[in-house]
C-alpha cells in the first residue's frame, strides 16, 4: 500500500533570523528539528522552503494526518523537552519574525488517493487572509467553486488547497502547489485572475496578511 503523505492538517512555521545566525539555524533545522518532528506519529511529510517572492524567508511546511496531531501526547512530549540546540537555535529563540500556525483543510473536502500520496511540491504560493463576516459564506463559495478550480487549470499548477486556522491568524490560508516558482507569472495564470465577474465583487473584501501572497521554493526535503 502506498504511503500516505498528506492528510487534513497543516503546520506552517515561518521565520526570519539574523544573517549571522542563518548557518547554524539551517544546520539545526535540517539535522535535528525536521527529523525530530517527522518522527512524531501523524506527521506525514514535511519540507523546508525559502521565499523567492515576499516572505518571511524561511518556511517549514508539515503535512499532518489532522490538526489534532498537535495535541497528541507524542507531540506534546517532544515539544516539552527541547534539546539544548533547540533552545539556542529555534525561531522562538532567535527569530526576528516568527509565525506558527496550525490549519485544518476546508477545500477540497477530502483528498484523492493520488493527492494523499503525493510528495512535497517544488514550490508553493501561499495566501493568508481574512474577510468581513458578512461576506464569509460568499467568499468561501467563490474560492472553492470558481477561484481555485480556475487556477488548477493552469499549466504548472499541481493543485490548490484551502485551510482554516485553528491556531494563529489570519483565518484563511490558500496553498497552491507549483512545479516551479514562476507559474503565477505565466500568461495562463494571469488570464484566470479576473475571468469571473464574481471575482470583481469578492476580491475587494479580502484582507491579506503582510507578505501575502508569497512564493517559496523547496530547499530541504524531510
Amino acid at each position: 500500500m502506498a504511503t500516505k503523505k498528506k492528510g487534513s492538517g497543516l503546520l506552517m512555521v515561518w521565520a526570519d533570523v539574523p544573517p549571522d545566525k542563518e548557518e547554524e539555524f539551517n544546520r539545526w533545522y535540517n539535522e535535528e528539528h525536521l527529523p525530530e518532528r517527522l518522527a512524531v506519529p501523524g506527521f506525514l511529510s514535511g519540507a523546508r522552503y525559502e521565499a523567492v517572492k515576499s516572505g518571511p524567508k524561511h518556511l517549514a511546511c508539515y503535512e499532518l494526518e489532522d490538526a489534532a496531531v498537535m495535541e497528541s501526547a507524542a507531540y506534546k512530549r517532544v515539544q516539552a523537552n527541547p534539546t539544548a540546540w533547540t533552545r539556542a537555535c529555534s525561531p522562538e529563540a532567535i527569530g526576528t519574525t516568527y509565525i506558527r500556525n496550525i490549519y485544518t483543510m476546508i477545500h477540497p473536502k477530502t483528498l484523492t488517493p493520488e493527492a494523499a500520496q503525493s510528495g512535497m511540491a517544488p514550490a508553493l504560493q501561499i495566501g493568508r487572509m481574512d474577510v468581513p463576516p458578512e461576506v464569509d459564506a460568499d467568499f468561501n463559495d467563490w474560492y472553492n467553486t470558481i477561484y481555485v478550480p480556475n487556477y488548477e487549470k493552469v499549466p504548472g499548477v499541481i493543485r490548490g488547497r484551502r485551510y482554516r486556522a485553528v491556531v494563529g491568524a489570519p483565518t484563511y490560508l490558500t496553498l497552491y502547489e507549483f512545479e516551479g516558482p514562476k507559474v503565477s507569472e505565466s500568461a495562463a495564470w494571469i488570464a484566470q485572475r479576473d475571468i469571473s465577474p464574481v471575482t470583481h465583487r469578492i476580491r475587494p473584501h479580502m484582507r491579506h496578511a503582510p507578505g501575502s501572497p508569497g512564493i517559496w521554493v523547496k530547499t530541504v526535503q524531510g
